[in-house]
């Protein structure tokens, strides 16, 4: 009898050669625009993640008619994800793998179950031009199942995005669009960006000033007073240059009091039929700017009053992001996200090259040809093995209003503090407004891993227009049961009650 759990074949590494020869006459590069010479049924996905949204990858292949392959730590064997991966694809499409950081071990799981495609999923390599490239580069090349590495590097940057940005004349946040090294100029900028807030009334301005070359939130300060701002300068420029080895110095406008909006791009391998999926609001977050709710569409104009024109901010910003995408020729999906002030002022924030957790609102509302509830992973997934786009902008048409619930073990009471324990029971209320996506096992303990974020579930929730769908909402958290206890006997904590009580703000700006 077979094993329910395969590992990865010892000799996988020695059967790359080999395989390469047997498939390589195959494989078609990305950038090659010619995916469509090979049936995406004849394809094969490498399905390189965990959790739910591997098992939303595997799903969107099964629908598709697409053979997959998945891989699973051994802290993941208890995951429905684990489960769902022997229940579509037979048990000999499941390997284990040691972690899902070693892009070694992807390729050699890839070539060993003669994969042509790798599907990232999102975190992990799914922003990662280096990899993408090395998959449409390698001697037995794949197919990467995002956009193609070379626009992941280039929208990667945010320097380079501003840049793009501005000459098209989308409202970037106010500040430099290049490091800077001269002290005079340093401060002409920053005396800019101090005008520009008083000017949009600003009661107390701050100005950024941070090492170009840093990351992680190393390296920034927050000059509040303009004469402080040549010694902030200084102080930053000297730590970058002592822990980057470059004093590059980015100053930038500091945005508090502001709503997180995105705008959901897609298109196809030519990079010239692209469209969007309406926006989200991405507002309600922990204290650490994690995402914990979003809703689709990004504002609601026709219920809630706005101290500007909402309905036009949200034409405005789909535009920008359109311009921006059409002008690199974007070839799958992505979003563009989006800093909205009190006054209705707009600024892009960045772009992510990559599905995105809170795809699923968007599909929530969307229709294509009639169709409603869009699957975005499924169409991702198409148009990345090369299929055409197949609709225009005008085919594609949105109705009501999602709402997406992130559930995580966390305690918001202690700032947001994840939890760590076994799940003991987890179940709620089927409706037919509601889609709860989760690897979480309902009928056994799970035990959470702890080399993970303590994410539970995405609970998605459509209604006919808001009062609806925050009252769907509020009636889902209520039916929801989640149990569970830690090794000290404690009580499982979560999130529950922090969604519940911001439910009712949601749009509110």
């Amino acid at each position: 009898m077979r094993p329910e759990f395969w590992d990865l074949p010892k000799d996988a590494l020695v059967r790359v050669n080999s395989l390469t020869k047997e498939t390589k006459t195959m494989q078609v590069l990305p950038e090659q625009k010619e995916q469509d010479t090979i049936p995406i049924q004849e394809q094969k996905v490498l399905v390189a993640n965990r959790g739910e949204i591997a098992m939303r990858i595997m799903r969107a292949c099964h629908g598709l008619s697409i053979p997959f392959a998945a891989i699973a730590t051994r802290g993941d064997e208890n995951s429905c994800h684990c489960e769902l991966a022997r229940q579509l694809g037979g048990t000999s499409c499941l390997y284990r793998v040691s972690s899902y950081h070693d892009a070694n071990e992807i390729m050699s799981v890839a070539d060993a179950a003669n994969c042509t495609a790798i599907h990232p999923g999102y975190g992990f390599f799914a922003e990662d031009f280096r990899f993408a490239r090395r998959v449409a580069k390698r001697d037995r090349s794949m197919i990467f199942i995002g956009p193609s590495w070379k626009i992941i590097r280039e929208l990667g940057d945010k320097i380079n995005t501003k840049r793009l940005a501005r000459s098209l004349g989308v409202p970037t946040v106010p500040g430099s669009d290049r490091p800077i090294y001269d002290e005079t100029e340093a401060e002409r900028i920053a005396k800019n960006i101090f005008e520009f807030q008083e000017q949009q009334g600003i009661r107390h301005p701050l100005v950024l000033v941070k090492a170009s070359a840093g990351g992680g939130g190393m390296g920034i300060e927050e000059v509040y007073d303009p004469d402080q701002f040549r010694s902030v300068y200084r102080r930053i420029r000297n730590y970058a240059l002592r822990q980057f080895k470059d004093e590059g110095v980015l100053i930038e406008q500091r945005i508090k009091d502001f709503n997180h909006l995105e705008v959901q791009i897609v298109g196809d391998r030519s990079g010239r039929h692209i469209v969007h999926f309406g926006t989200r609001n991405c507002s309600i977050q922990s204290s650490g700017r994690q995402k914990r709710v979003e809703v689709a569409p990004g504002f609601a104009p026709e219920t809630l009053d706005y101290s500007f024109d909402a309905a036009k901010l949200l034409t405005n910003i789909v535009d920008y992001s359109l311009a921006m995408a059409t002008k690199v020729g974007y070839d799958n999906v992505g979003t563009w996200e989006w800093i909205v002030t009190r006054k209705g002022d707009p600024f892009l924030m960045e772009v992510n090259t990559r599905i995105q957790v809170e795809n699923g609102v968007s599909g929530s509302i969307a229709h294509i040809h009639g169709q409603k509830n869009v699957d975005l992973i499924s169409e991702q997934i198409r148009l990345g093995l090369g299929e055409p786009l197949g609709y225009t902008q005008a085919e594609i048409a949105t109705e009501g209003v999602g709402l997406e619930y992130r559930i995580i073990a966390e305690d918001p009471n202690d700032n947001f503090t994840p939890w760590v324990g076994t799940i003991t029971r987890f179940s709620w209320k089927e409706e037919p407004w509601l889609t709860v996506l989760t690897h979480v096992p309902t009928d056994r303990p799970y035990e959470i891993p702890t080399e993970f974020d303590p994410n539970l579930a995405l609970a998605i929730i459509w209604g006919r227009n808001l009062k609806e769908t925050r009252e769907r909402g509020e009636q889902f958290l209520n039916s929801l049961i989640l149990q569970g206890k830690n090794t000290a006997g404690e009580e499982l904590k979560s999130n529950i009650d922090f969604l519940r009580s911001k439910t009712d703000n949601i749009l509110r700006f």
